[in-house]
């Protein structure tokens, strides 16, 4: 007889603990053990919540190569079935040798699971008869937990689900995140349902009434952000800094529908369009996604979102100046341009005309479309093509936590048909969905991918551009890491087209993503290694690094209303001379809108208590050497620039920290 020492660790997560009998089968090359009952002298404590425990499998001869273990559990008599998150078995053989299965996985019945050995294995190199097998009926499994749905046309498909509890039990939130979520989201509101502010449709009477429902939440940004957002330069440097640095670029020729000439934005002859374009001076914002958008109607009253352009101007001492904003698409006697030289009124009108069509473009295009929803494309194309023993799947599974069900919940309780969105936003409802079809057909690989994205805006020289500054860097730092990850596991380009798990995971997202559609760019499938590496650099970047720029912010530059307003119920001027303080009163969204608009982003900004930093891996999916030293240097690597950004943040009066990957999440999970 010989005897293999098996370690069974459970997980450290609420409610990981069973009661039930527990068995273990091992498979090698060369025999299987029996079905073997995991007995200890703990009791009840043997699977309890982190716990290690030891036991002893024995076989008459040696098993050989060890290819994947069974387990399954049983209640006890009289006892119900529970639930179980064991997060790895180690085997030692009697040669001395120690194989690793990562599980990280509920098991929830009391079907036998199979759990291969933790050596990464592609299609081609999985020869055992046995090992083919399980990677098959794995497979066979996942295509039908995670189904594909459409929840609207024209946008990426989503998971197959009637309910949260109805999404596949690994893809749930922890008892902790769910904890956290419900009571953010119902303080957050109850709050301001208590101050009878919630259900209030009255207009604002003055601005020291929006800044005592501003004054329930606050952060040190939303405190700069109230006390600056009239101001010329910080409107100009949110389009670099703000949650939106996706739309300014360097402009070298006026569009034709923005007829803007030097004597309009340089008074006396100081400089010229021609020349300070040529100079790279020159930038512009062009909201033309927005143009005859559908709008809502709230509270009885017709909402207006316009489709603005904005030139930009950076002066010689480094700050981006807006110089002209004209806020429909078309020039007319009706849509004048606006100066910073008009009256008060007229200009700050303009601009919060602007920042309104911010919202609805940043959270449409910017944040729901390009980071949440391809995330999800992501991680259900990942889960439904890869099993947990390929190279890709150990790389990416950490970067789809809680994906699934923050997006389930979007979908439920953001742009339902009763969604705060759909409700409160002046592009809610069918508006919403024309702005995520014109959205989806405009985007582009290389907009996904941050050096192409910003060399082909121009915008490498820019001076105090920090998201490119840090993203840049954090791009570089992910490329080398997978590059490092592929170059060990595929040695050659025909290598990568053998791997046909690999071809359908990219042909899935093609097809689910992108809707088939010839979005300039994007593979349907990979020839080289190259292609594989800088396309998973863009899905970890996408669900990590850019989702945090674009999410982590929105209630420092959206709590206080008048900077981000979610809708207004005004038209704007079509001459000039005739705003007031009065009038932009009046154009704010009324008082319930804007208290659902705070909750809302209050919400989608607070971090969970469980949150899980870039390149941290507390679920150990790989188990050899190379791969483990690999997360080591990037895991350093990180560590560096996050202590040069916390550095150049001290001298910042706006430090921005979204990509500082201490604060940057491993997903899209809120």
């Amino acid at each position: 007889m010989v005897n293999y020492k098996v370690t069974v660790t459970t997980a450290v997560r609420v409610k990981a603990t069973t009661f039930n009998n527990v068995f273990i089968k091992l498979v090698g090359t060369d025999g299987e053990s029996s079905r073997t009952w995991l007995a200890s002298l703990k009791g009840a404590a043997t699977f309890y919540v982190g716990a290690v425990s030891n036991f002893y499998v024995s076989c008459p001869t040696s098993l050989g190569k060890l290819v994947l273990i069974e387990i399954d559990k049983k209640p006890l008599l009289l006892f119900p079935e529970d639930s179980w998150f064991p997060s790895k078995v180690e085997v030692r053989t009697p040669e001395g040798d120690t194989y690793h299965f990562p599980i990280y996985r509920w098991i929830t019945d009391s079907d036998v699971k199979l759990f291969r050995e933790g050596t990464a294995l592609r299609v081609f190199d999985d020869s055992h008869h046995l090992g083919r097998y399980s990677r098959e009926k794995e497979l066979k499994l996942r295509e039908e937990e995670y189904g594909w749905d459409v929840y609207a046309e024209g946008i990426p498909h989503n998971i197959k689900a009637d309910s949260p509890l109805d999404l596949p039990s690994e893809v749930h939130f922890s008892f902790t995140k769910t904890t956290e979520f419900l009571y953010t989201a119902s303080t957050g509101l109850t709050e301001l349902k208590l101050k009878g502010l919630s259900d209030c449709k009255k207009n604002w009477t003055d601005i020291d009434a929006i800044n005592r429902v501003f004054c329930c939440k606050r952060t040190k940004i939303s405190d700069y952000v109230q006390e600056n957002w009239r101001d010329d330069a910080f409107f100009g440097y949110q389009f670099l800094n703000g949650v939106n640095p996706m739309m300014i670029k360097r402009c070298s020729v006026l569009p034709d529908n923005f007829p803007v000439t030097d004597d309009m934005v340089f008074l006396h002859g100081s400089h010229s369009l021609a020349e300070e374009m040529q100079k790279g001076n020159i930038f512009l914002c062009d909201y033309n996604r927005l143009d005859g958008v559908k709008t809502n109607v709230i509270n009885d009253k017709k909402q207006h979102l316009m489709a603005p352009l904005v030139l930009l101007h950076q002066t010689p001492d480094n700050k981006l100046m807006p110089i002209a904003i004209q806020l429909k698409q078309k020039p007319a006697d009706d849509n004048p341009i606006f100066f910073p030289t008009d009256s008060e009124y007229d200009w700050l009108l303009a601009k919060i005309f602007v920042r309104s069509a911010e919202f609805s473009e940043h959270q449409l295009n910017v944040h729901l479309l390009r980071t949440h929803l391809l995330a999800e494309v992501f991680s259900v194309s990942l889960l439904r093509n890869l099993p947990m023993v390929h190279p890709l799947y150990k790389l990416l599974i950490p970067h789809t936590r809680y994906t699934l069900q923050i997006n389930f919940l979007a979908r439920l309780l953001l742009i339902s048909k009763n969604g705060v969105f759909t409700e409160f936003a002046a592009s809610g409802g069918e508006g919403m969905f024309t702005i995520l079809k014109r959205s989806l057909s405009s985007l582009t690989y290389s907009s996904l991918c941050i050096p192409d994205d910003i060399a082909e805006r121009g915008l490498e020289s820019v001076p105090n551009f920090y998201y490119r500054d840090d993203g840049l860097r954090l791009w570089d730092i992910i490329h080398r890491f997978v590059e490092g990850v592929f170059g060990h596991y595929y040695k050659s380009n025909n290598e990568v087209q053998q791997d046909s798990e690999l071809q359908r995971w990219i042909q899935d997202i093609f097809v689910h993503g992108f809707l088939s559609q010839a979005c300039p760019g994007i593979p349907q499938s990979f020839g080289t290694v190259a292609e594989l590496v800088k396309f998973v650099t863009m899905v970890i970047f996408t669900g990590s690094a850019q989702h945090s720029a674009v999410n982590t912010g929105q209630y420092d530059y959206g709590g206080w209303m008048p900077n981000t307003p979610i809708s207004l119920q005004r038209a704007p001027p079509t001459t000039k001379g005739s705003s007031s303080e009065s009038t932009m009163l009046q154009t704010f969204p009324d008082v319930n809108t804007t208290v659902q608009g705070m909750a809302t982003m209050w919400l989608l900004s607070k971090q969970s208590s469980d949150f899980v930093a870039l390149g941290q891996y507390p679920e150990e999916h790989f188990s050899e050497e190379i791969p483990r030293k690999l997360i080591k240097d990037f895991q350093e690597e990180l560590d560096v620039l996050s202590a040069s950004i916390k550095d150049r943040n001290e001298s910042l009066d706006v430090p921005y920290t979204y990509m500082d990957p201490t604060e940057v999440e491993n997903s899209v999970a809120i």
